[in-house]
């Protein structure tokens, strides 16, 4: 809490030393054309500049021409697509077509990541994680990713990708960032026009910040929301300011640290505004749209926005009517400044640059786009997004670049600077109101880019109710058989304590506590199936001892402690395209594991040869706004049940594992489960969560110690209700279940118990 203080301190000091601060000169747009030039001032504003769109359409039906623009932040956007030659009409179908919780994700698509990444959500939410680097302690420098901006604006600047100088595109256009180094103002007057309008609007604590030309570039806000003085420098005689900047909040935003960096950063944007506004010459047109309420978030109102900026124009059309140009005019006018097509490119090469972290070029063959081959927009986004899928970059945009050598498509990339070593942390708390709770604090550690080859160290630790430790060490072989992805060799370790308490299924009575500590350690030979899943075969020995505690008269199985050995050989399958691990909305995920080995006790029992075979599958459907969840779990020890609990004594009984019954009621060697969950997502999400979910679900299963007694009649019932959330640090229920041979109970739980 204190940083977002001392940061939001440092803002204000940034601000202040910026207002006496001069921007670099601003070279005049050399045109002659009979008529007063007529620059547009967009400002900054988020979401809000959206209501920009608006402005154009009405300037295009009053046939105002638009000799230069200048922008900043979002009306950097908006102006320099305009410049570039899209006309207001595609402007608003492009942006109406939008995704923007996709173009913001703070990641690419679950379904699009490599298994592994996959696997970690299970362990713990991807929204939190921090990292080391050179020993100390780092965060993430923006709450947003602006990847997916980047990659709209890609594409949205390809038919301009040679045009360097800003002066040069259809209507002459400059954007104003801000140098967070030494707190001056940069106007962008040339380069890489996609990369200018995102740094234009790279709003501190939400948006990483870019480099260009070697200097770190911030939001333009900060320095000159309203940048009228760079029109006027650019020749114009006549500005039409367009302030569509977010207004003070009230007292009832002020109660938290949030609130008052967002007011501090209001307030110093709402006085350089003012001194801009001060600027305005009688000639000139101010409008202001009534934009109320809607906030600089609220991406998801374009429709709403856009419908905004078009009456605010029409408040001021007495005004503008003197600018107007006659119909011939201004059809000419449009047609010297439409967009030409992009031109075709054939790729002579492709490159990857900017890690030195990674080594990436080893990706290079899992990827679409391929040398000598036309150049096509699509395939390199899915590429840009493959990279982004490794989680080792901030950004991974791609640009079409022209040489002596040919025409050639670069991959850019940017380390996360809180890597590579990165760590996600959690919290499971559990309780039914019976008695029953845990309590685990986690930690995820994982240690990327071992080698050039892209070794990986993962490490979990587990600390509460259920202690564990787990250590993996993977390595990529790069093997060229088979499939075109990486064939690896991983070896693994773990280590787990875990409460077990015996019940009778039938009564729910207690008739032992004990305490099983089990390790494995195995070593695989994989495959991952590009963002599908995985393979492995290996080797694994798993041991488990099940030491008593508390042992009630009526328990007939072994009263001393027993030491169970399994050694076998392991083949195991994943294939995941869940959208998300908690409350998911579409997709399925399927995992499959058979072992054959020899299974061995301490005590009279002997060896045995055994094989266990487990299933689980999930498949995930929406129909407007109701979620329908189906899973299915079917697990077999094979063999004898040695130990005297069952193989699998921690498996079913508890919310959504058989609702109603105790939690780890049923135990047994031989266990399967259906559910059917249904959900909706409320239309208000609390703060740090993804969103808010009611329903229920309906479960049958059981569990049997001996395979002879699997019997489809002997499926038990449960049923529930509940209210969650997706949280950022795992799953939040509170629920009521419900039981025909179990009972009526109460869950609150957060993580995964």
């Amino acid at each position: 809490m204190s940083s977002v203080v001392l940061n939001a301190c440092a803002l204000v000091s940034l601000t202040f030393a910026i207002a006496g601060s001069a921007a670099e000169p601003v070279p005049p747009v050399e045109r002659s054309l009979g008529r007063p030039r007529i620059g547009l001032v967009l400002s900054g504003g988020g979401a809000r500049g959206l209501a920009h769109v608006g402005v154009l359409k009405m300037l295009e039906r009053e046939r105002i021409p638009i000799d230069v623009i200048a922008g900043t932040s979002m009306g950097a956007i908006i102006g320099g697509l305009y410049a570039s030659g899209m006309d207001a009409s595609r402007l608003e179908s492009e942006l109406l077509a939008v995704h923007w919780d996709e173009v913001f994700a703070s990641r690419v698509d679950r379904p699009l990541l490599t298994q592994r990444r996959k696997e970690a959500d299970f362990e713990l939410s991807p929204m939190l994680e921090f990292g080391m680097r050179d020993g100390e302690l780092r965060a993430p420098l923006g709450a947003l990713s602006g990847r997916g901006l980047e990659t709209l604006l890609r594409r949205y600047t390809l038919p301009v990708r040679s045009v360097r100088d800003f002066s040069r595109l259809a209507i002459p256009f400059r954007a104003v960032a801000t140098n967070l180094e030494t707190g001056e103002p940069v106007i962008l007057s040339g380069g890489d026009l996609a990369l200018a309008l995102r740094s234009s609007m790279s709003v501190p604590g939400v948006f990483a910040p870019t480099e260009a030309d070697g200097r770190i570039l911030g939001d333009g806000g900060l320095v000159n929301n309203l940048p009228i003085d760079v029109a006027r420098a650019m020749g114009a005689d006549i500005v039409i300011a367009v302030n569509i900047g977010t207004p003070l909040s009230g007292r009832d935003a002020l109660g938290s640290v949030g609130g008052l960096t967002t007011q501090m950063i209001s307030i110093l944007t709402e006085q350089n505004v003012q001194r801009s506004l001060a600027m305005l010459k009688p000639d000139d047109v101010l409008i202001t749209p009534a934009l109320g309420v809607l906030s600089s978030s609220d991406f998801g109102k374009t429709r709403e926005l856009i419908d905004q900026g078009e009456a605010g124009v029409r408040l001021q059309l007495q005004r503008l009517a003197p600018l107007a140009l006659a119909p011939q005019a201004y059809a000419q006018w449009q047609a010297a400044h439409r967009q030409n097509e992009a031109q075709p490119a054939r790729l002579a090469f492709i490159q990857i640059e900017g890690s030195k972290l990674t080594n990436p070029q080893r990706l290079l063959d899992q990827l679409e786009s391929t040398r000598g081959e036309a150049f096509n927009d699509a395939k390199a986004e899915r590429d840009a997004r493959r990279l982004a899928a490794s989680g080792d970059y901030t950004r991974a945009d791609y640009r079409l670049v022209h040489t002596p050598d040919g025409d050639g498509l670069v991959f850019d990339i940017e380390d996360k600077p809180w890597g590579p070593h990165y760590f996600r942390v959690g919290i499971d708390l559990f309780t039914d109101f019976r008695g029953d709770s845990a309590f685990n604090i986690k930690v995820n550690h994982n240690r990327r880019w071992l080698d050039e080859a892209g070794s990986e160290w993962r490490n979990f630790v587990q600390i509460g109710e259920t202690p564990k430790l787990l250590t993996e060490l993977y390595h990529p072989l790069n093997w060229s058989i088979g499939l075109k992805n990486d064939w690896f060799v991983a070896g693994y370790a773990s280590v787990e304590r875990r409460k077990i308490t015996y019940y009778e299924p039938d009564s729910g009575d207690e008739q032992g506590r004990f305490t099983r500590t089990s390790g494995r350690l195995g070593v695989d030979l994989g495959q991952p199936w590009g963002e599908w899943g995985e393979v492995r075969l290996g080797v694994s020995h798993v041991v488990f001892r099940n030491q008593p505690d508390l042992v009630s008269s009526n328990f007939t199985g072994p009263r001393n402690a027993l030491t169970v050995h399994e050694t076998g050989l392991r083949l195991s399958a994943t294939v995941d395209q869940l959208d998300y691990v908690n409350f998911p909305l579409h997709g399925y995920r399927v995992v499959g594991e058979a072992v054959v080995g020899e299974r061995s006790v301490s005590g009279p029992q002997g060896d045995e040869n055994f094989t266990r075979v487990e299933f689980e599958g999930t498949g995930v459907t929406t129909w407007g706004r109701t979620t329908f969840n189906a899973h299915m779990s079917a697990k077999s020890a094979g063999g004898e049940d040695l130990s005297g609990l069952g193989r699998y004594s921690y498996n079913l009984g508890g919310f959504h594992r058989l609702s109603g019954y105790r939690y780890n009621q049923l135990a047994g060697s031989h266990v399967l489960l259906g559910r059917l969950t249904m959900y909706q997502r409320l239309k208000d999400a609390p703060l740090f969560t993804r969103g808010l979910f009611i329903g229920g679900s309906v479960e049958a299963g059981n569990a049997w110690v001996q395979a002879r007694d699997i019997s489809l009649s002997k499926l038990r019932s449960g049923f529930s209700g509940f209210i969650g959330a997706d949280t950022g640090v795992g799953p939040l229920y509170l629920g009521v279940a419900y039981a025909p041979r179990g009972d009526l109970g109460l869950y609150l739980f957060l993580g995964r118990p």
